[in-house]
């Protein structure tokens, strides 16, 4: 049981850092200037794609943590984001079980319609309450970059660190059943 806790801990520090290096990344000034197409929103991709494939590794308060600094670094509505990723990813660990036994697309299209209702839910609330935001475009061109990078996020920010889907049947070090 410690040895899985240490490999809990290990995987939480490699989420922690990688959501560092997003948005470092993201705070660095490579496109000054007006006309900037948005990118796609991969710390949420990372968060979704963890939580799917491994919803022990990306505990609550992880997730509440790293995405309201986010939502201080970035000067995004304290919170707002921070509850939208919550909600949808405690959507999509409540089914993952279920995902593990399906095809990579059907998690796709599951993944795709929560980041479609995180955005849409956004756009609701910032309108609600009269919040400047950016065009209709440009929020879909973000939509759909989130989307398309997924596939990515899942090879190079999970499985390319050693994060795996739990198959049925696994057992863990001590012969646990998963």
């Amino acid at each position: 049981m410690a040895e899985r806790r240490a490999e809990n801990w290990t995987y939480r520090l490699v989420f922690i850092a990688l959501a560092g290096a997003i948005g470092f990344a993201q705070l660095l000034p490579l496109h000054p200037g007006p006309g900037r197409i948005p990118g796609p929103d991969v710390l949420m991709a990372l968060a979704f794609a963890w939580v799917v494939m491994r919803p022990d590794y990306v505990p609550l308060a992880l997730l509440v943590a790293v995405f309201f600094l986010a939502d201080i670094l970035f000067m995004r509505p304290l919170g707002l984001w921070t509850a939208l990723v919550v909600l949808g990813a405690e959507f999509l660990r409540s089914r993952s079980f279920m995902l593990r036994d399906m095809p990579f697309l059907y998690e796709w299209f599951l993944v795709s319609g929560v980041v479609v209702a995180a955005f849409l839910g956004n756009a609701l609330m910032l309108a609600i309450f009269a919040v400047d935001q950016p065009s209709l475009g440009l929020t879909l061109i973000g939509l759909v970059a989130t989307i398309l990078a997924y596939p990515l996020v899942v090879i190079l920010g999970g499985r390319g660190v050693g994060v795996k889907k739990i198959v049925p049947g696994e057992v863990d070090r001590l012969g646990h059943k998963q």
